[in-house]
This record gives structure tokens, sequence and C-alpha cells, in this order.
């Protein structure tokens, strides 16, 4: 199998003019230069670093409502709206947003996943089936972890984790954890942990970016969903050179899961490069899981998001980088190659 046109190659994502060629087990065999009569653009399929998809039943339920009023456990209206749907809703509003997340190039998210075992079930049933790889970091107990892909802990201010961490380590399993969302008061605790990874850091004081730079801890950052819950928005610049980052759409509550709309968010907020943003939309949250996917290179799994370069709103386009992270979006999308 192949697939032909514009290919963003690589870590850099060089634009070459192509073919992919797929082998038989779904990996990405060769990458071949040559003239092709193909408008295509070829990108990595895109991994979603931190979702909350539980929500997915509660779309805008919350506006004017403040970070604790909307997600605080155990009474924000988020924990309220679950406890009252049906095992069958709830699942049912997964599967319809890991649907469009799977039409939209999305191949994998990190979901940090409520309701303990529970929970971790739910989202199997709704990912049954599907293409995309919907992850469960855990939360609730350690039985959770065991029974999903990793914990991800709320944050520090509301426990200790050291069980938990200690348990991820013997299991092998990643450790996420909220940090820096509402002030910097979880950041230390939470860096004691030596997480796997962290998410938001809105408000990091010079001592904590000092620490990230020691410990080359990654940082998931939510720019969408920190605009929107009023807590600020993370210093994207001075995080991204002392460690690295990745980029998540947090509750479907309060976003839709697009990484186009996050990446383009992020691009006309910031200064980061485009090549950067892309990064941090693809390898990067890839790496954090141990993936073997999210760069077009020999080796790797085929995981590829192919865009219409010719459609009303690529045609003419310059720059394809610059173009997927700041103009494409879903009504750009041909086709979606998950391992084959």
């Amino acid at each position: 199998m192949e697939r032909t046109g514009t290919i963003l190659r690589g870590r850099e994502f060089e634009p070459v003019e192509g073919r992919v060629v797929i082998d038989d087990d779904g990996r990405i065999e060769a990458i071949e230069e040559t003239s092709v009569d193909s408008s295509d653009i070829i990108v990595p399929a895109f991994v979603n670093a931190h979702t909350h998809i539980g929500d997915s039943i509660a779309k805008e339920a919350g506006g004017g409502l403040s970070l604790e009023e909307l997600v605080a456990p155990p009474d924000g209206l988020k924990h309220r709206l679950l406890r009252a749907a049906s095992r069958e809703e709830l699942v049912a509003g997964m599967r319809t947003s890991l649907e469009f997340m799977q039409q939209a190039g999305t191949a994998a998210c990190l979901d940090f996943r409520e309701n303990d075992v529970k929970g971790v079930e739910m989202l199997a049933d709704a990912a049954s089936g599907l293409e995309i790889d919907a992850y469960s970091f855990a939360r609730g107990s350690v039985e959770a972890m065991e029974a999903g892909d990793g914990f991800g802990a709320s944050g520090a201010n509301d426990g200790t984790f050291d069980r938990e961490r200690r348990a991820t380590r013997r299991a092998g399993k990643p450790f996420g954890i909220h940090a820096g969302e509402v002030d910097a008061s979880d950041i230390h605790p939470a860096l004691d942990l030596e997480p796997d990874f962290l998410v938001h850091m809105v408000h990091p004081e010079p001592v904590h970016l000092d620490r990230l730079a020691d410990s080359e801890i990654p940082v998931v950052v939510c720019p969408r969903s920190n605009l929107v819950t009023d807590v600020g928005l993370s210093p994207y610049a001075e995080l991204n050179e002392r460690t690295m980052l990745a980029l998540g759409t947090d509750n479907v509550m309060l976003n839709s899961p697009s990484m186009f709309r996050e990446m383009e968010f992020l691009a006309k907020l910031t200064e980061l490069p485009a090549a950067e943003i892309l990064r941090m939309a693809t390898i990067n949250g890839a790496e954090i899981a141990d993936l073997e996917y999210g760069l077009i290179e020999p080796g790797r799994e085929a995981r590829l998001l192919v865009l219409d370069g010719d459609s009303s709103n690529l045609a003419g386009v310059r720059d394809p980088v610059r173009a997927v992270v700041r103009r494409a979006g879903v009504s750009d999308v041909t086709d979606v190659c998950f391992g084959g």
C-alpha cells in the first residue's frame, strides 16, 4: 500500500514530494522522493496527550462557571452530571468523541479516567471496534491503574499519591498528574513524585522551571481549556526551552477534541514555530505514551493523516507545515490511515 503527495517527513517535517510505502504489517517501509500526480499533504496522525472524554454528555454545560464549580470533585457540575447519567449514556457519549477524533486524524488519546475500574471498562467499551487508541490513565485506585494503561492524578493538593506512584513503577506504566493549573502550590509536591508527565503548568515560578530543566519531565499544555476556565495561560516559550511539550484538548464539556483547533489557537497565541507545535501534536505525545508512531519515517507504524492540498481552504498554500498548524481543519481530511 502507498500514499502519495507532499510528505511531511521526519522530526523536522521536511516537505518532500513522493510516496509513503506501507508494508503488510502496517509499518512505513520507505519514503520515496519522486514526482507524483497528487496534491495531498501527508501528515503524521495526531496524539491528543490529555483528554477527559467522560463528560462528553455535557458539552457546553458549564458556561460562566469557575474551574472549581465545573470540575472539582465531588460536587463540581461535571461530577454531578456523571453521577446522574447511565452507563449507556456515558459510553455512547465517549464513543461519539472518539469517533470525531478518529475522523479528524487523531490516532491516540491519553484520557484521565474517572469512575475507577468501571471507568476503565467504559472507555474500553466506547473504543471497541474503532481504530483510535484510547488509553486509560485511571483515577481512583491502584486496581484501576492495573486495569488501565497508567494513572492520572488529579493534583498533589488532593492527596499524596505516593502509593499510586510506587504501583505504576512496579507495573511499568506511566504516571501523570495535573500541576500548576490554578496556582503554584501543587507544583513542588507533584515534581517530588517524579511523574512521567505533568499537565497544565500554568503558574510555574522560576524555581519550578529550574526543576523542570533538571528533571526533563514533559509537560502537556491545554491552552483552550485554560482560557475557558480563566486560570491563565502557560508560559509556553519558557516551558519549551526547558522540557518537551505535548498538546491536549482537555475536557470535552469545554472544548471540541480537535487537535486542529488546539494547534491553531496556540500558533496564533504564541511565537512558537509551526514545526514545534506540530511536534507537540504528534511525536511528543507519542513519546510520553511510548507509542511507535507520530513521525513519518521508515520503521514507524503507519498512522497517517491525509489532507486535500487542493481544497478551497488549502489550495495555494506555500508552506505546508504552517498551513497544517494554522489553517487546516477537519473538512480538509480526505483519509486517515491507521496502520495500513
